[in-house]
């Protein structure tokens, strides 16, 4: 009996914590004055994460430029999945690139990797593509938009 509340509330957890950023650009889009500006922040062990973050993402963005045309945003990605935007993985991840490309691009909201977190790994900034921005670090990155008043939304889970 313990072990099947145990799993139900495990599962629950998790539910609540793939949703969570969908309660906050709902909470977002019912306000009646736009916040300085979002933050999305992406930080996983899945090296595949920006496959499903990425168009949550951009289906987030184009609800809240609907609603704020002049709304400024950011992702900032900073685990495992940020590897997937090297140069080097542009043909396993040609979607993923193209619509971060495109976000870059038509919807000015730039996409941060983490440099720390790359050097670990081996990588250089030289290994990303020009419409990746390299920070310094994935959570100063963060930090530094909350700074300026941006509400953070974490992208996590499906």
């Amino acid at each position: 009996m313990f072990a099947r509340v145990s799993i139900f509330l495990f599962f629950g957890l998790l539910t609540n914590v793939a949703f969570a950023s969908d309660a906050k650009i709902q909470k977002l889009l019912l306000a009646s004055k736009a916040p300085a500006g979002v933050v999305f922040e992406i930080a996983s062990s899945d090296a595949d994460a920006l496959t499903w973050a990425i168009p949550k993402i951009r289906e987030y963005s184009k609800q809240l430029r609907t609603k704020f045309p002049k709304l400024d945003m950011a992702v900032v990605t900073h685990g495992r999945e940020q590897f997937s935007l090297q140069k080097s993985n542009s043909s396993e991840y040609q979607k993923v690139h193209d619509e971060v490309a495109e976000l870059a691009k038509s919807g000015d909201i730039p996409v941060h990797v983490c440099q720390t977190f790359a050097a670990w790994n081996g990588v250089d900034p030289e290994d990303f593509p020009e419409y990746v921005t390299v920070s310094a670090t994935g959570p100063q990155q963060v930090n530094d938009y909350m700074e300026l008043g941006y509400t953070l939304i974490k992208i996590r889970g499906r």
